[in-house]
């Protein structure tokens, strides 16, 4: 329980961003598959789970 209140903003960045990453893939992608990010699914799906993290990392309050 502790660690989900440590990372309650970082979890729901994470599923967010990856669920974004796979319909980024799905709907815009890459055509010609030399796209590093977007040519295969499982990239675009991380990519998106690491700047979900990021984006919702930076709304924490930090204790002094």
């Amino acid at each position: 329980m502790e660690l989900i209140k440590a990372y309650k903003l970082t979890i729901p960045g994470i599923l967010l961003g990856s669920v974004a990453g796979y319909l980024y893939y799905q709907y815009i992608g890459c055509m010609s598959g030399t796209c590093m990010i977007t040519s295969r699914p499982l990239n675009s799906t991380l990519y998106g789970a690491l700047m979900g993290a990021l984006f919702l990392n930076m709304f924490k309050k930090e204790n002094q």
